[in-house]
């Protein structure tokens, strides 16, 4: 087990090495002066000039990277020229929702995938099989701004159950809370688990109908053990090695992926910092936030490798 966490580890590191050459660099050949773009064609050339300097552009591209990477591990991350104010600062505040908001359409899409994929299973070839899994197949095929739309005219507009937009904060003193945040973030989170939630019912699916093939789950049903329990005890757990990875791929997509909803339901997450950043074409902000989603990918797909090394022991034996 020691082994396959070194290894994993050391993927880890190597990926975050290689990701943050590639985001450097990709911004690094982008035509142009930054500064000049930041001022505009018409600007001064000595204000163009002031803010090369300012900006380290006036410095080797090698010896700016080395800076960028130094400050992306003590968290000095520089300042924002469209906000003014410093980059971690803006990061930090928008990941208090971002953050929850892809924890919160994970659990929905999980609860609901969980549930219709062993029932799915476990009536295999009936109606309600059929049922579940044409609607998975409508979830997938549904995008997540359309069904955010339909969300707010249904819920907002029609019945004013939730806010059609907007976010009150998760303090008290500034007139929200954790109730009225939740409360906010319901409509947004649940657009965004339709899709992930569908994908996951057929993977789930899948998974538990290959368990009930297997040797054991004949044993058990033979030992007089009722089909419940043989599905929920054992067939289940089996089942679990690749759901858990598609779900670790899926909170890693939405962490990256909330751009378009944050945006309809004017959320300020770190996904509308994102977008607002490149309309302002704030370039530092946009390189540690690209840096940023791209290490919480890494990060997330370790924690998966690992989990399912605990789930199935046999997974880390194989690298020892």
């Amino acid at each position: 087990m020691s082994q396959f966490f070194l290894q994993r580890l050391a993927t880890l590191i190597a990926t975050l090495a290689v990701a943050s050459l590639v985001v450097f660099g990709v911004l690094e050949v982008l035509p142009g002066n930054a500064a000049q773009t930041l001022l505009g064609p018409d600007a001064d050339p000595e204000a163009v000039a002031a803010l090369a300097a300012q900006l380290g552009l006036d410095q080797p591209a090698w010896q700016r990277y080395l800076q960028w990477v130094h400050g992306l591990l003590t968290g000095a991350l520089g300042d924002s020229h469209a906000y003014g104010s410093p980059v971690a600062e803006l990061i930090l505040e928008r990941l208090q929702l971002t953050i929850p908001l892809a924890v919160l359409a994970m659990l929905l899409a999980a609860a609901l995938a969980l549930g219709a994929g062993v029932y799915a299973a476990a009536h295999h070839q009936r109606p309600g099989d059929w049922g579940l899994m044409g609607l998975a197949q409508i979830g997938i095929a549904l995008p997540n701004f359309w069904f955010a739309i339909l969300l707010i005219l249904l819920f907002a507009v029609q019945l004013q159950w939730f806010p059609a937009g907007g976010f009150p904060g998760w303090r008290a003193e500034d007139g929200g809370g954790l109730w009225p945040g939740l409360h906010a973030l319901v409509l947004p989170a649940l657009s965004l688990a339709v899709v992930q939630g569908a994908i996951l019912a057929r993977v789930t699916r899948s998974a538990v109908l290959d368990v009930l093939r297997e040797d054991f789950v004949r044993t058990a049903r033979a030992k007089g053990l009722s089909p419940r329990a043989t599905l929920w005890r054992h067939v289940l757990r089996n089942a679990l090695v690749p759901v858990v990875t598609v779900m670790g791929l899926q909170f890693a997509n939405l962490l990256a992926g909330t751009i378009v909803v944050e945006n309809v339901f004017y959320l300020p997450g770190l996904g509308r910092l994102v977008f607002q950043s490149i309309a302002n074409r704030d370039l530092a902000v946009v390189r540690n936030c690209v840096m940023l989603l791209a290490a919480l990918v890494v990060a997330v797909n370790f924690i998966v490798d690992v989990l399912t090394a605990l789930i199935d022991p046999r997974i880390a034996e194989r690298h020892d």
